[in-house]
């Protein structure tokens, strides 16, 4: 770390703080625009709050950031919840990865070893997996367990105030659907092409790197996947630099990036 630079662990405030609401601005863009009729807009709005959701939730589970503790265990919370999933769930399962990848008891990464039509059929299954191995790990862990039976309620909250709101209105309800449904491709982009084509025991080819000016922008620490898993203490905003830094190694290491818009 020390050759490519300590400035890549720095976060100024805003970067520190900015990210966190984005997700709920662009949920409430998906529910507005929904509500009357404009659904292209509501597709684009539902891209950011996956793409911010990611984003941030990186950051806050590998403490990139430097939130405080407490801080870090409501953060989980308020970022799972604009997609009614678990925060507290994925910290547990998406640190075992890091550790554990690309071992067959690695519960996030399974899917990297499966072909793709098995990755799709076993989508709406991959949350709840996820959820039950972060309850089986925490069996010594009572606040783990409180924030873990809470945020699976989520997705029942979800679909409830959509159901009350369908009065008014149907895009609060038609929000929920569309994530949850959403979600069941998780394993898909955030794990199988990421790590497709992994060659076990070669750092530099456990995951892909992606070029582009607009796609790696969105989704930072999918994009730069390699990066990320090389150095997981980089917050994602400096993914980017990072990348540019580690170019000459990857270059003589014969890492081809994946050409992208």
């Amino acid at each position: 770390m020390s050759e490519l630079g300590s400035d890549l662990l720095l976060s100024t405030p805003r970067q520190r703080w900015m990210p966190i609401p984005m997700p709920y601005l662009y949920a409430s863009g998906f529910i507005v625009s929904w509500h009357f009729g404009v659904h292209i807009v509501s597709f684009l709005c539902l891209i950011c709050v996956f793409s911010a959701c990611s984003t941030s939730t990186h950051d806050v589970v590998h403490r990139s950031l430097g939130h405080s503790r407490r801080a870090t265990e409501w953060l989980l919370f308020f970022l799972g919840l604009p997609i009614l999933e678990s925060g507290h769930a994925y910290r547990a399962t998406h640190l075992a990865h890091h550790k554990r990848f690309p071992h067959h008891d690695d519960p996030e990464g399974e899917a990297a070893h499966q072909p793709m039509w098995k990755v799709l059929v076993s989508g709406p299954l991959f949350l709840p997996r996820l959820w039950i191995w972060a309850w089986q790990a925490t069996d010594d862990r009572v606040d783990q367990r409180w924030w873990l039976a809470v945020e699976a309620l989520l997705p029942v909250m979800g679909i409830g105030v959509g159901m009350l709101s369908l009065p008014w209105t149907d895009a609060v309800l038609a929000y929920s659907l569309v994530v949850l449904v959403s979600s069941w491709f998780y394993p898909l982009f955030a794990v199988h092409l990421p790590h497709r084509h992994f060659e076990e025991g070669i750092p530099l080819r456990q995951a892909w790197t992606v070029r582009g000016r607009f796609i790696p922008q969105m989704f930072l620490p999918l994009a730069y996947h390699l990066e990320h898993h090389l150095y997981p203490l980089v917050p994602s905003h400096n993914l980017p630099i990072l990348a540019q830094r580690l170019q000459p190694w990857l270059d003589d290491a014969g890492v081809e990036p994946v050409r992208v818009l």
